[in-house]
């Protein structure tokens, strides 16, 4: 009977999942595994979120009559195991895109090819992979508008694999680690807040893009703007996982629709595949600017105190301090509300890009390593496509137009809700009798500004200027 081994990654789901199919139709004997590697273990809350993501991933797996074989260690070793313990000769994963990934796929697979197994790798989570779209110089892009044109162009609904109907027993004498071994789980319960949209999984991913479209999708170009109101789709974590995959979701949006709010949304899912085809060709972005000027940038990191305060949501700007709040109680951040906070920490605070990615790395459930990268980039003013780095986002004007009833700003910072309106976004300015009746004492009961938002900005520029002309 001939064995295969079907490695879970970042493709947490049996539909469309293009590895587990193609297993199924060349294999009599599937073994799913995950294989935890300890020395690369994710963030904080991408681990809480992993826990339950792997609990669906099993539960699915066992009501189509397979289960999940769970192993902790470094993966070559381990398939090395499952192999020898199986009698498995051909191994099935779907492809990663990341610099470290890539290296130790392409290590892995070698040493199998070179033991006479059969390894087959696909792409199970992007429209289209790195390599497949080019300038018309034969070059990677790194302007988003040809680069969403050149996709559209090569086609965006690609044929959507079915989850499978059942799968082959996995004998029971083929052992693996509980779940619980693997000490994802926070021990303090900090993570209950991730979970009010349902518990992470396939299913829930799919009922939220069924949720999506039926209603929020044809408004999505304006409601995406406001952190007060449920505009968004909810996705991605669930495709930062691959509980879901971008096949299954522009299968779900209707081919004929012709409405600003699918357009926006189709716009934002090819920034993530551009975001993964910028770090694909220019790896050395994790860490370093694409830009090379700032690599000579002065950045203030030695701010200890003021990127703590950041990071805590004590900033003394309102907009500021509510979305890092929401992260650290949500494990997720209003998009809009991410560039404001990132723009506050390298424009105003001047503290790094890096320590500002690396910080979201941690805390969001959402994590994904190439869109992440390239949203910092963007805001820094550093990356491919980026604002200018004069563009500044101002939080109390941003505040104003985005958050203009304050219910945002309110649940998020409690301590300035019976501030008025008219003050809410910046009570610095309000007047005494103001933040006497509303019981607040600026700097006890909410932190004084950290900075000057107008100084900060003009030394931002300023410190700009320093590097404009470095080569």
């Amino acid at each position: 009977m001939s064995t295969a081994i079907v490695w879970f990654r970042r493709d947490l789901r049996l539909g469309d999942n293009p590895a587990l199919t193609a297993a199924l139709a060349s294999s009599a004997r599937v073994i799913p595994v995950y294989l935890h590697d300890p020395h690369n273990p994710g963030g904080s809350a991408g681990r809480a979120w992993l826990y339950h993501s792997l609990r669906s991933l099993q539960q699915n797996l066992n009501r189509h009559g397979s289960r999940l074989i769970i192993r902790q260690g470094e993966p070559g070793a381990l398939l090395d195991e499952l192999i020898a313990q199986t009698g498995a000769t051909v191994v099935h994963w779907n492809r990663v895109y990341d610099p470290d990934g890539i290296r130790r796929d392409s290590a892995i697979k070698a040493a199998l090819i070179a033991r006479g197994l059969a390894v087959h790798s696909y792409n199970g989570s992007l429209l289209h992979e790195p390599w497949n779209l080019a300038t018309t110089g034969g070059e990677a892009f790194r302007v988003y508008t040809p680069f969403s044109k050149a996709a559209i162009r090569a086609g965006i609904r690609p044929a959507v694999l079915p989850c499978p109907a059942a799968l082959p027993p996995v004998p029971p004498e083929y052992d693996g680690l509980t779940l619980e071994a693997l000490q994802l789980q926070p021990r303090l319960c900090w993570d209950q807040g991730f979970y009010r949209q349902g518990l992470p999984g396939e299913d829930t991913a799919l009922a939220r893009l069924r949720a999506f479209v039926d209603d929020p999708l044809h408004r999505y170009d304006e409601a995406r703007n406001f952190p007060d109101r449920p505009g968004t789709s909810g996705l991605s974590p669930h495709l930062a996982f691959g509980e879901i995959s971008p096949g299954q979701i522009m299968a779900a949006l209707p081919a004929d629709a012709d409405n600003p709010g699918q357009t926006v949304f189709i716009r934002e899912l090819l920034w993530r595949e551009f975001a993964w085809h910028l770090l694909y060709h220019y790896p050395h972005t994790l860490d370093h600017p694409l830009d090379a000027r700032f690599e000579a940038f002065p950045w203030a990191d030695a701010q200890a105190e003021n990127f703590r305060a950041w990071q805590r949501g004590l900033t003394g700007i309102p907009l500021v301090d509510a979305g890092m709040r929401e992260l650290w109680a949500t494990g997720w951040m209003h998009n809009r509300v991410r560039m404001v906070v990132a723009s506050f920490l390298t424009k105003n605070l001047l503290i790094s890009w890096q320590q500002g990615a690396a910080w979201f790395m941690d805390t969001l459930v959402d994590a994904d390593l190439a869109n992440n990268t390239l949203g910092w980039q963007w805001v820094a003013g550093c990356g491919a496509d980026a604002a200018p780095y004069f563009r500044i986002f101002n939080p109390v004007l941003q505040a104003q137009r985005f958050d203009p009833d304050g219910l945002y700003t309110r649940h998020w910072v409690p301590e300035l809700a019976r501030l008025p309106l008219t003050w809410l976004h910046r009570p610095w300015e309000a007047p005494t009798e103001v933040l006497t009746e509303s019981g607040i004492v600026p700097g006890r009961d909410y932190p004084l500004p950290l900075v000057d938002l107008q100084q900060s900005r003009v030394r931002a520029l300023e410190t700009f200027q320093t590097i404009k002309t470095y080569k």
